[in-house]
């Protein structure tokens, strides 16, 4: 089957690849998403990679703690470094190539990010996974993948969470909520959902880039989306 999308942008978050440790990384989930994303690369995708840093460090409540939050930024850029080290790796003992770009410079731990590096890699069959944000503080790394997700042309973010979607409120929390097939930027921003942060979401409608939130926990919903099938939220 052809795959509805020839270039993606995967956003994924650093509190996924805590599996059920609750902190740091679990080597079983990044083993499953290094798998799923193999599979999709072998279909002839190409692919890029933002990681989020919670798993490990996050500027935020760094700076409710006392951190400096310029600091605590960049701490958790680095914490966005080990995690795509860990899933380079990952990737490269499945089989599938891939090369980690740094938004600052961090040679030899990464090359120094540009788009144009990023897309050579990607059509060269690797998978392109882009750590340190944007490389300035304040902003977050759902900035950082739209900001990405632009710059290397790709044809939709796939934000991959916990939850199978977007739903009128948390799921987690409120048995009532209901979930969206698809909803558009602006309905997202006046509802005040939590999809991602303001800065993000208008960069992706200003650029037209939709947005598809699914749950990349379950092995397969990966591929199922590159097929077309209608799981999780598309924001347009």
């Amino acid at each position: 089957m052809t795959p509805k999308y020839k270039r993606i942008l995967l956003k994924l978050s650093g509190e996924s690849l805590m599996g059920g440790q609750g902190y740091g990384i679990d080597a079983q989930r990044v083993k499953d998403y290094a798998e799923q994303i193999k599979e999709i690369a072998q279909n002839g995708v190409e692919i890029g990679i933002v990681i989020g840093g919670g798993n490990i460090f996050r500027g935020l409540s760094g700076a409710a703690k006392g951190v400096d939050r310029v600091k605590g930024d960049q701490m958790g850029m680095l914490a966005t470094v080990i995690n795509s080290l860990a899933l380079s790796s990952a990737l490269e003992t499945e089989g599938q190539p891939a090369q980690v770009f740094t938004a600052i410079n961090m040679f030899p731990i990464g090359e120094h990010y540009s788009k144009w590096k990023a897309i050579d890699a990607m059509k060269a069959g690797k998978v392109a996974i882009m750590a340190g944000g944007t490389g300035n503080p304040f902003f977050t790394t759902d900035t950082g993948s739209s900001l990405r997700g632009i710059e290397i042309e790709a044809d939709v973010m796939l934000k991959g969470t916990r939850v199978d979607g977007i739903y009128t409120a948390d799921p987690e929390k409120d048995p009532t909520a209901t979930k969206f097939d698809k909803i558009t930027y602006d309905e997202v921003y006046t509802r005040g959902l939590k999809v991602m942060d303001l800065t993000a979401t208008a960069m992706c409608k200003e650029n037209n880039l939709p947005i598809i939130v699914f749950d990349m926990d379950t092995k397969g919903n990966l591929k199922k989306v590159l097929d077309g099938e209608p799981i999780g939220t598309l924001v347009y």
